[in-house]
């Protein structure tokens, strides 16, 4: 076997892909249970996006009537050394029907995108399914999306990994995006796992 570099398609490559986060609002905070954990990992997955400067795509859904994105959020996308990233508020369930998604995606041409975010069964479904049918290889963070009922959420996951999304976490996630210890930010990113 040679010394290049070989991935299989289910492996997150970082010069393929982008994040998706979709629709951490207030008005959620109260009615998911477990929502801080969700959280907090959409937050490290903000922050390893970030770090090796990959594209990252955020959506708020009706924020006149689900309040706005959480502040840790906001706090985590606007922090200093990174590009700004625009949050596309949007009416469609499906984040690729917001107006600027698909085109965001084309500009920036990741083959997969890492989807992150609220609700599972009703936005992330939605939004998984439509990046499928636009021939992006999709995978689902499962601890870092939700819905206020946990078969609701339990279904959605597995229906999404039968219509060809895989299903990740977190820590997988980034450290499939490091590929190798002897990463440059490595250390900095394990950080968020000890």
């Amino acid at each position: 076997m040679g010394t290049g570099a070989i991935y299989h398609a289910g492996v997150l490559v970082p010069e393929a892909t982008a994040l998706l986060v979709i629709d951490l609002q207030d008005r959620f905070r109260q009615s998911i249970e477990g929502f801080e954990p969700i959280l907090k990992c959409c937050v490290r997955l903000v922050h390893a996006f970030r770090a090796l400067g990959l594209p990252i795509l955020v959506t708020e859904q009706y924020p006149k009537g689900l309040g706005p994105t959480v502040p840790e959020l906001l706090e985590a996308l606007s922090a200093p050394g990174g590009t700004a990233v625009p949050i596309l508020q949007k009416t469609s369930f499906s984040s690729y029907g917001c107006q600027g998604v698909p085109a965001l995606l084309d500009r920036s041409s990741p083959k997969c995108v890492l989807v992150c975010g609220i609700e599972t069964h009703v936005c992330v479904n939605q939004s998984v399914h439509d990046l499928l049918q636009a021939a992006y290889r999709v995978q689902v963070a499962a601890d870092a999306v939700a819905s206020r009922k946990v078969f609701d959420h339990e279904v959605a996951l597995r229906k999404m990994e039968q219509s060809g999304a895989a299903i990740t976490t977190t820590e997988m996630a980034v450290f499939e995006l490091l590929r190798d210890a002897k990463h440059p930010k490595f250390k900095e990113l394990q950080a968020q796992f000890k």
